[in-house]
C-alpha cells in the first residue's frame, strides 16, 4: 500500500470518526445552546447524558426497539433538566451550584438503576452507509454513520432558523438578553427558561442514546467520559450559534477519532496523547475565551447576571 493511500485512509477514518464521535457532542451542545439562549446555564449535562444513556439502553433492551430507547433517553434527559429548571426558578438558587448537584444526582441514579444493564445487549440504532462507492472495507466502515446524525444536522438548522425568524425564538432570546424586557411584554421569564431547559435536556438526551445505542453501543458507568461538561465549553466556542455547534462537534469528534485512525494504519506512537485531544481542546477554548483581550461575543446577557 502506497503512502498516499495510507494517508487517504487516515483522512477518511478521521472524517468518519468525527461524525461517529461527534454525534453525542452535537446533541448535547445544541441542548445547552438552547438552554443558555434563555439565560440559564446547565452544568448538570453530564448527569443528563449518563442518565439518558442508561434510560435509552434500558428502553431498547426492554422493548426491542432502538427508537423507543431513543425516546426514553430524551424523556429521561428532559425530566432531569426540568428538575434543574424548577429549582433554579426558586429565589436565591444559583444555576451553577444546582447544575453540579444535578450532575451528581443524574450520575448516581444512572449507576444505581443501570446495574442490571451492564451485561445485556440491546437493539442498536441503525447505520447509514455512505461508503458504497468504494471497494475499500476501511472506507466503507469509516463512512457508516449513525442514523441520528442527520437528525442532529437538521435540528441545528431548524434551531438557527427558529431563533432568528420565529416568535418563539424571539421570546427565548429576549429572556436570555433582558428579563426586564420580557416581563414588560407580559412574558414569564421563569416559564420560558424552564421550558427551554427541559427542551434542551430532551435534545441532550438524544446524545446519551447515541452513546449507549450506537458508539460505543453499550452501557457502563464510565460511558460519557466528561462529554457533558466538554459540551459547555463547546457552546462557548461556537458563540451560542446552533450551526457553529455542528462544526464544533465535528472538530471535537475528529480530535477524538485521530488516535484510533492512526492506530488503524499501524501508527501507535503517542496513542494516549491523541486520545486526550478533546480535553486539551477544551482547556485551550477556556483559556482563549477567558482572555481579557477577548470578550464572550454572542453570549446572552443574562448569563452574566448574578442570581
Amino acid at each position: 500500500m502506497s503512502e498516499s493511500s495510507i494517508w487517504f485512509d487516515v483522512i477518511i477514518a478521521v472524517l468518519g470518526g468525527a461524525i461517529r464521535v461527534g454525534t453525542p457532542f452535537l446533541f448535547v451542545s445544541l441542548g445547552e445552546c438552547l438552554t443558555e439562549k434563555s439565560g440559564r446555564i446547565n452544568l448538570g449535562l453530564e448527569g443528563v447524558l449518563v442518565l439518558s444513556a442508561m434510560a435509552g439502553f434500558g428502553g431498547s433492551y426492554l422493548t426491542g426497539s432502538p427508537w423507543l430507547g431513543v425516546l426514553a433517553a430524551g424523556c429521561a434527559g428532559a425530566l432531569l433538566a426540568l428538575l434543574h429548571g424548577l429549582l433554579c426558578s426558586l429565589k436565591g438558587v444559583n444555576d451553577i451550584a444546582t447544575g453540579i448537584a444535578l450532575m451528581l444526582l443524574g450520575a448516581g441514579l444512572a449507576f444505581y438503576l443501570g446495574k442490571g444493564l451492564i451485561q445485556p445487549q440491546a437493539a442498536q440504532i441503525p447505520s447509514i452507509d455512505l461508503g458504497g462507492w468504494s471497494d475499500s472495507q476501511q472506507v466503507q466502515a469509516a463512512l457508516r454513520i449513525n442514523a441520528l446524525f442527520p437528525v442532529g444536522v437538521a435540528l441545528a438548522g431548524l434551531m438557527a432558523w427558529a431563533m432568528a425568524n420565529t416568535r418563539w425564538g424571539l421570546i427565548v432570546r429576549m429572556a436570555g438578553d433582558s428579563s426586564d424586557a420580557s416581563r414588560a411584554l407580559g412574558y414569564s421569564v421563569n416559564t420560558v427558561r424552564v421550558l427551554a431547559t427541559m427542551a434542551g435536556g430532551f435534545i441532550a438526551g438524544l446524545g446519551g442514546a447515541s452513546l449507549s445505542l450506537y458508539y460505543p453501543g453499550s452501557w457502563n458507568e464510565g460511558l460519557s467520559s466528561g462529554q457533558g461538561l466538554i459540551a459547555v465549553a463547546l457552546v462557548i466556542y461556537a458563540g451560542w450559534q446552533p450551526i457553529k455547534c455542528l462544526w464544533a462537534a465535528l472538530l471535537f469528534g475528529g480530535a477524538g477519532a485521530l488516535g484510533p485512525a492512526l492506530q488503524s494504519v499501524g501508527i501507535s506512537a503517542g496513542y494516549h496523547l491523541f486520545n486526550a485531544m478533546p480535553y486539551a481542546l477544551t482547556l485551550l477554548i477556556l483559556i482563549w475565551t477567558c482572555s481579557p483581550k477577548r470578550s464572550l461575543q454572542g453570549a446572552p446577557m443574562e448569563l452574566n447576571v448574578s442570581r
